[in-house]
């Protein structure tokens, strides 16, 4: 799958002469049998069609949804990192991790609820209450991956609204019997454009734009912090635009790059950074 995807089109010979040369191929050509099974496989596993164009022959991979070509690749990501550390335990205690036990734990019980339209209940420890809360129950809209940690939004019937809650919070996570239906003008893609991270509130999404040295604009060249980014390049920084919500998590995140960002626009989310940096400064003044 991933020899298709670097290529772009491809001819089974040409897939049989890379199947010959790496490790997996043994020195011998791909079998025929082999080779629809896995194509077969790839469709299962990965919800991906390899076509065929019956004109030159070529394979190719339809790729019409640009969010399930995201999902793809994240999955076929992380097939590969798993296929490489499976075969590195020999230096285990030479590669450092970070762990995502939401993962591990929770997220299959959530992911089935989701495909099946089932609720969920589970007890949940807010690091805001002194006391976990127990027995609350889900319609889960979607699940989101941020910072390392799972999170899954959907609507809470006893609070009646749209809630977001950390997989690595929870306890007791079970998948109901009780079935619900999504709403029909419910849409998670659409319900997600517009945020950075997964604070979901009522702010608005504004025209944002903020200046950055250029040591820290080539790493935002190579991880953009939000889809809609575009960037106009100056003579010692560059001016870098988005269209999103400047909620709470995007704020910290701009915090988080100190004197290499300053906020230009809007005057709002401007007058909130200042705040929190004097806020932090304050920390430090002498006598305090």
């Amino acid at each position: 799958m991933d020899t298709i995807r670097r290529y772009g089109r491809i001819t089974r010979e040409e897939i049989n002469r890379c199947w010959l040369r790496s490790s997996v191929g043994d020195g011998k050509p791909i079998p025929r049998r082999t080779f629809y099974n896995y194509r077969l496989g790839i469709q299962e596993l990965f919800n991906v069609n390899i076509e065929l164009d019956p004109i030159t022959f070529e394979y190719y991979i339809d790729e019409t949804d640009e969010h399930n070509e995201s999902v793809t690749s994240w999955l076929l990501n992380s097939t590969a990192v798993n296929s490489v550390l499976t075969d590195s335990r020999d230096i285990a205690d030479r590669i450092f991790m970070e762990d995502v036990p939401s993962a591990r734990e929770f997220l299959h019980i959530i992911i089935s609820a989701l495909r099946n339209n089932h609720t969920v209940k589970f007890t949940y420890h807010s690091y805001s209450r002194s006391k976990p809360q127990p027995n609350v129950v889900m319609e889960p809209y979607f699940v989101k991956i941020f910072r390392q940690i799972w999170y899954v939004t959907g609507y809470v019937p006893s609070d009646k609204k749209i809630k977001t809650y950390a997989l690595d919070r929870m306890s007791d996570v079970t998948e109901q019997e009780e079935i619900f239906k999504m709403p029909e003008d419910f849409d998670a893609e659409e319900f997600c454009r517009y945020v950075f991270g997964v604070i979901f509130d009522k702010t608005e999404m504004r025209d944002i734009k903020l200046k950055v040295d250029n040591s820290t604009a080539k790493y935002f060249r190579a991880l953009p912090l939000h889809h809609s980014q575009n960037e106009m390049i100056e003579d010692n920084s560059s001016i870098f635009t988005y269209k999103l919500r400047p909620t709470p998590d995007f704020v910290n995140e701009i915090l988080s790059y100190g004197e290499r960002i300053t906020v230009l626009e809007p005057k709002e989310l401007r007058t909130i950074v200042v705040g929190k940096l004097k806020d932090a400064l304050k920390n430090y003044e002498v006598g305090k």
